[in-house]
């Protein structure tokens, strides 16, 4: 059994962790309050977007731009959203696992992946995978910028309407509630009609005439690249609001297990420290009965 010292060591050593865990619980609880309400802010955006390129669409039933054309996919690029920092639980394990499998999957049908990397942690595990990296983005702090992001994306968007891929999948993590947290792997390109629908009162706001510069086609094509661009910030959004979530639930069971710790180390303190003082009155009863 451990002396008293070693475990008085352990108990102390314990107890600067559970500081720690502590201290990281409540600023994680800080930033997923402004991650959230960063997420729900870049909504409106998108549905705004979204809602003027399906109406323009259907203005132009002539003309199906290349971001909803389907085609045979031979080749595919995969964006997958991770995180930069560790300590956040199996969030990162989750979606990189959905996205193995779905690059299993693809990979059966003879489809050739390129990819980027949002994230340390997805680059870090394309690298490992030896996997076709295209380009990537880290250390993007606690505040998505589209600035940040643009550079990365583009390169599979212009490969996308280039043809030298025929579809774009999008892996991250969908924010649920703080307890839950899914990982997600979807089509981006092309852009499925059901993301275009729109509701009776959607088509009756947005239904008016529009004069076009340059060029219907040129409007389209372009609203269809921000939204495109939107769906990717709004899913780097989700996955930070995730991140701190996720961060938060985990240090708290660190701080709840080092508690529990510490309370199991100081029974055996007790025990040990008892055993001792019991061990010092026998041997000095025994000294005495000797004398």
């Amino acid at each position: 059994m451990a002396g008293t010292k070693e475990i008085r060591t352990k108990i102390k050593s314990v107890q600067n962790t559970r500081k720690i865990t502590k201290a990281m619980e409540m600023v994680a609880a800080s930033k997923m309050r402004r991650a959230q309400e960063r997420m729900r802010n870049a909504r409106p955006y998108s549905e705004k977007v979204r809602n003027i390129a399906a109406n323009l669409g259907k203005a132009n039933p002539e003309y199906r731009p290349a971001y909803l054309v389907e085609r045979e996919v031979k080749k595919a690029g995969v964006i997958v959203v991770t995180t930069d920092k560790g300590l956040c639980g199996g969030l990162n394990t989750n979606v990189l696992r959905a996205l193995t499998n779905t690059m299993k999957d693809l990979d059966g049908q003879g489809v050739e992946l390129s990819c980027t990397a949002i994230g340390m942690k997805g680059f870090q595990f394309l690298n490992r995978i030896k996997a076709k990296l295209v380009s990537h983005v880290t250390q993007m702090g606690d505040t998505p910028h589209l600035e940040k992001l643009i550079g990365a994306i583009k390169v599979q968007l212009d490969a996308y309407e280039n043809g030298e891929v025929d579809a774009v999948y999008l892996a991250y993590t969908k924010f649920i509630n703080t307890m839950r947290q899914e990982p997600v792997v979807e089509k981006l390109l092309p852009l499925s009609g059901e993301r275009l629908e729109q509701t009776a009162e959607e088509s009756r706001e947005y239904g008016w005439d529009y004069l076009y510069e340059p060029d219907p086609q040129s409007v389209v094509d372009e609203l269809l690249k921000r939204y495109v661009e939107a769906l990717i910030y709004q899913a780097v959004a989700e996955n930070m609001a995730s991140e701190q979530s996720a961060r938060m639930v985990a240090m708290k069971a660190a701080s709840d297990n080092a508690k529990n710790v510490i309370g199991e180390l100081q029974l055996v303190y007790n025990k040990t420290r008892q055993a001792a003082i019991t061990k010092e009155l026998s041997e000095i009863v025994g000294g005495a009965a000797a004398v």
